[in-house]
């Protein structure tokens, strides 16, 4: 049973907390929305590399280091939808940046479990910002997803262009999110990166947890190799030889890069070639799942852990970065290196 509870709490750690998604019964049209913030103030920050925060620890039972000291990059991390439960408060629609309880699950589940796999690579920067509420996903109408999910781009710019002009200095970037996250990561490639003068300083993009088109950018191509630089990495993890209610069935345009391998193609790599996830607790566990691409969807077995046959779970998308952590890990590193050796 303690196995089964390991994998529980290790699926709901990466992305949500561990309550049923809360209905929302207001529009958003009709509901207050909380104040924006300064983001020259460091508590709209989740992570900075000057001061001690989740972004900085390294799993347990590894002999992994922070690197953001020496670090010649940046990470610019957004992290995904927390904000899933019944508000506490007024603001429905989108969070309050003050609120204590869930910036502490912010930085206890996603910084701790996700944007940690980034601090060898670089100077890790989070923002806090009014993250849109899961219902958002979920809604009917499409009017309150749209304007729940700007005002939540709004802040991300805004912090991404503090960031630009406060910290950066021409330093490499790596852009990196998971599931909402990705969705803004996504909009702020766009605007910033794609064709733009700043794409010249993109060492890749991690752009996790959402089906993205392989098309979506006009000049930021899928990621086809390891040590391939200014591309990005994207898959969603679902449980092998399932396909999920809105997949075709047939070849997609979807991105898919197996974080195992670093390629495209529709290769078994087996749990042998996984150097390390994160499991419950945030521990280090060895050769924990295996993965292959899928018309467009990354395959994983259930991962090796004792208690393993008692799990069901198919869709994997809360563990989408804990499944492969070192590899992800061990990659920016890569990249990053490999961009500078351009130079």
């Amino acid at each position: 049973m303690r196995a089964l509870l390991l994998l529980s709490i290790l699926f709901l750690s990466a992305c949500a907390s561990n309550q049923t998604p809360y209905v929302l019964t207001t529009r958003w049209k009709d509901a207050p929305q909380p104040s924006a913030t300064d983001y020259s103030d460091p508590a709209s920050w989740s992570a900075l590399p000057e001061r001690k925060d989740a972004a900085d620890l390294v799993p347990l039972k590894s002999t992994l280091k922070d690197g953001q000291a020496e670090a010649k990059a940046d990470v610019f991390f957004i992290h995904p939808t927390i904000f899933t439960s019944k508000p506490e408060n007024e603001y429905v629609w989108n969070a309050s940046m003050t609120d204590a309880a869930l910036n502490t699950l912010v930085d206890s589940s996603t910084i701790l479990n996700q944007a940690t796999a980034f601090n060898a690579a670089g100077r890790v920067y989070a923002p806090r910002y009014r993250q849109a509420h899961y219902h958002a996903f979920v809604t009917e109408f499409k009017e309150d997803k749209a304007a729940a999910l700007d005002l939540a781009y709004s802040d991300v710019k805004r912090a991404f262009e503090f960031y630009l002009a406060k910290e950066n200095k021409g330093r490499p970037i790596i852009i990196a999110s998971h599931s909402q996250g990705t969705v803004h990561a996504t909009r702020l490639l766009k605007e910033y990166f794609d064709g733009k003068e700043l794409g010249k300083q993109l060492v890749a993009a991690y752009i996790i947890g959402i089906a993205t088109p392989k098309n979506t950018f006009t000049n930021i191509p899928v990621c086809s190799s390891a040590n391939q630089t200014g591309c990005f990495v994207a898959y969603t993890t679902f449980l092998q030889g399932y396909l999920p209610p809105w997949h075709p069935g047939t070849v997609t345009e979807l991105a898919s890069v197996n974080p195992l391998t670093w390629s495209t193609e529709e290769n078994f790599a087996s749990k042998a070639q996984n150097i390390g996830g994160v499991s419950y607790g945030f521990k280090y566990v060895k050769e924990f799942a295996d993965a292959e691409n899928h018309l467009g969807i990354l395959w994983t077995n259930v991962p090796y852990v004792p208690g393993r046959s008692f799990v069901k779970l198919k869709n994997w998308h809360k563990a989408d970065i804990n499944l492969y952590y070192q590899n992800i890990r061990e990659n920016a590193v890569v990249r990053v290196n490999t961009f500078l050796g351009q130079k």
